[in-house]
């Protein structure tokens, strides 16, 4: 995901997967990075989540339940945005993106923008 380091990533799709608030030890269990990794390793990249708000947290007696903030639609969505924002050129990056569209998501985009001019 844009923005986001490999185990950040990682992390992410745990608590994605997931979809309720998790503990560190409980997301150090179930990532699969093919390396073990210590518990303040995981606890590192959760408070950096946190402090890039990808994640918030609540208290839980004496440890934090960690929780996305947005789905992993909301935040492919908003690298999209970023990508068309910093591209210098996001017609072409969007006429581009249109050339590379299945028929199944060209339908889904003309929905989409059907929807969006109702508003």
């Amino acid at each position: 995901m844009h923005g986001l380091g490999e185990l950040e990533a990682a992390v992410m799709d745990v608590l994605w997967r997931e979809g309720i608030p998790r503990k560190v030890r409980e997301v150090l269990e179930r990532l699969d990075t093919g390396r073990q990794l210590a518990y303040t390793t995981v606890m590192t990249v959760l408070d950096n989540l946190h402090r890039k708000e990808w994640v918030d947290r609540e208290l839980d007696g004496k440890a934090y339940l960690y929780n996305a903030v947005m789905t992993r639609e909301e935040a492919a969505a908003r690298a999209l945005r970023h990508i068309l924002d910093t591209s210098g050129d996001p017609h072409g990056v969007l006429m581009h993106f249109v050339a590379s569209v299945s028929d199944e998501e060209t339908d889904i985009l003309r929905g989409a923008l059907r929807k969006k001019r109702r508003r």
